[in-house]
């Protein structure tokens, strides 16, 4: 499975010579093996990242429409080497400084929609090689996706290779029907486990050397050079990719996040499929390390955990790291072994190949659209087409930029909303819960509003705390609009119930004790109940014990209410 997806990877969607894929299906792989927490991942060219190098190879060898670089070969190995190289460096530094929590900051909905929208991308690309239309493209260089659609669509009937055409849709059925003829004899191992995409490959490069398609016209993939710019081994930071590397930079960053992030999905599958924990610091460590190797060897495309291959590892019985490691040894001696033997592959079956992984990107699609769709994830749905609309019609990069941006702001907005809610005393007890939760709790004493703050302070909820502590008090947990008359008076008495606060960064303090001032400037009283040592600490250093007095410190809500009603009896006249 994985020899002829890297070619094809390499080849068809990188635009390198198809040995680049493959070293980069083995040394990142033994590394990460080593280094690695996951025993399923199988590290090694992603669809949707070899897209993105492709698509930087290409920004690049037409920046100037005027001229045309003198060794364009050499030019797309030193970008994708430069790009590789930034693309471990970045990941390994987000393990090092313990970055592993960065796979919450994208949504599942924001990642399904960039995923579907590559997987077309990459199928309008592998149109036109299956189409046979290649030549005609260079000559046209159309850009955009729909630029190349339209193209397709305008040449179909009068340019298309009909050989190379009938190759590609054969291959393409082939593969389809031995995949769904597997997953009807799944109970048979020995039918489950035959590789449909080596089957197909072996078989057409058979008939392409028997029928000698290539003299008919069809691309073969002809003899590939192992050594790929002169030199197995060369250190990726010289005069001839340094040239490229801030070009390469954001496009380096993107590849680095997207790649984790499906990286660390697999993992975490895997993990809890085979009764095992994974540590996510360890993991871009693993994959840093892996893609820093790999970029000596010029060329080599960045690798990352795939979900589907790696699914199919545990399936066939990887149970240890050691089938990683098996795997990629074997990728490696195919480079030396098995190229020659490829010599008359037809370029178009590896569209063919592609469009099939295309398919299994798209088969999760629908079942996400209709699960949000039931769930009334509106928002969700919305995240979603906005992601897959900007990566399908304005660009690639702009669409993971777009789902990042998305994904900060929802991650800000919602971490800056403290949850705070009004508790009211069950009749008859000493318990207090939520009013808003149970409809036995009610406030009892006209005046005294009661707030339990259910996480803890910091820099960014505590920003808006005085103005949702003022919604509160006025308003309650009813729905408003800021221009409608107040529901409630304003308190008199506030009691702050800290149960839920573990910690409070020295910003909350600050804040907290302006909020303070300002509650005690208008003569309200105040008291906090079950502070914890860590806030209580800090409290003290800021000087906020002093300024509320060791008397509004209360064990719990029921003392803080004996020192309110005591204080409204002494307070009540005679």
């Amino acid at each position: 499975m994985l020899i002829p997806q890297s070619v094809s990877y390499a080849s068809s969607l990188a635009k390198l010579s198809p040995v680049t894929g493959l070293f980069s299906a083995s040394i990142p792989g033994i590394v990460y093996a080593l280094l690695g927490t996951s025993r399923q991942l199988n590290v090694a060219p992603e669809a949707a990242l070899s897209l993105l190098v492709g698509q930087a190879v290409d920004e690049i060898l037409h920046a100037d429409p005027h001229s045309i670089p003198a060794n364009p070969n050499a030019v797309s190995l030193a970008v994708a080497t430069v790009i590789t190289f930034q693309v471990g460096l970045i990941t390994f530094l987000l393990g090092i400084f313990r970055l592993g929590f960065l796979d919450v900051v994208l949504s599942r909905a924001l990642l399904r929609g960039f995923v579907t929208a590559v997987a077309i991308v990459i199928m309008v690309e592998q149109l036109i090689p299956m189409f046979g239309l290649t030549e005609l493209e260079h000559t046209l260089n159309p850009q955009s996706t729909l630029d190349k659609f339209i193209f397709i669509v305008d040449n179909l009937f009068s340019h298309t290779h009909r050989i190379t055409a009938i190759i590609s849709f054969s291959a393409l059925f082939a593969l389809v029907l031995l995949r769904s003829f597997k997953g009807a004899f799944k109970r048979y191992w020995w039918i489950y486990r035959v590789p449909e995409v080596l089957v197909v490959v072996i078989i057409s490069t058979m008939l392409s050397a028997e029928f000698r398609w290539d003299e008919d016209g069809v691309d073969v993939l002809g003899s590939v050079p192992i050594n790929t710019d002169g030199h197995f081994v060369n250190f990726p930071l010289r005069r001839t990719t340094l040239r490229f590397l801030r070009r390469t930079t954001s496009t380096a960053v993107l590849i680095s996040v997207v790649g984790f992030l499906d990286s660390i999905v697999a993992a975490k599958q895997n993990a809890t499929r085979f009764g095992y924990s994974i540590s996510p610091n360890r993991e871009l460590v693993a994959l840093g390390a892996g893609n820093i190797v790999a970029s000596f060897v010029p060329g080599t495309l960045p690798a990352y955990g795939s979900i589907t291959r790696s699914k199919v590892n545990g399936d066939v019985g990887g149970r240890t790291q050691m089938a990683s490691l098996i795997c990629s040894a074997l990728v490696l001696l195919a480079i030396f072994f098995l190229l020659p033997w490829l010599y008359f592959l037809p370029k178009c079956v590896l569209g063919s190949i592609i469009c099939l992984v295309v398919f299994s990107l798209l088969a999760e699609a629908p079942h996400d659209v209709k699960f949000y769709w039931r769930m009334r994830a509106w928002i969700d749905l919305l995240l979603m087409s906005l992601t897959f609309f900007f990566t399908l019609f304005w660009d690639v990069e702009v669409g993971i930029m777009v789902s990042l941006v998305i994904s900060l702001l929802l991650v800000v907005h919602r971490s800056s909303r403290t949850r705070m809610t009004i508790l009211g005393r069950i009749p008859g007890t000493d318990k207090w819960r939520s009013i808003s939760e149970d409809a036995e709790a009610g406030e009892e004493v006209p005046g005294v509003l009661i707030v339990r703050i259910r996480e803890n302070l910091d820099f960014a909820n505590t920003a808006q705390l005085k103005e949702r502590l003022r919604r509160l008090e006025l308003y309650g947990h009813d729905k408003h609009h800021p221009s409608e008359e107040p529901h409630r008076q304003y308190a008199n008495v506030l009691v702050f119930h800290m149960a839920d606060v573990d910690s409070i960064d020295a910003s909350a303090v600050q804040i907290f004790r302006e909020l303070v001032e300002t509650y005690k400037g208008r003569g309200v009283g105040l008291y906090i109940t079950h502070l914890k040592g860590g806030p209580r600490e800090s409290f003290e250093l800021a000087g906020l014990a002093d300024l509320l007095g060791e008397r509004a410190f209360c064990r719990d809500v029921s003392s803080a209410m004996t020192l309110i009603e005591q204080s409204n009896v002494r307070e009540r006249p005679l």
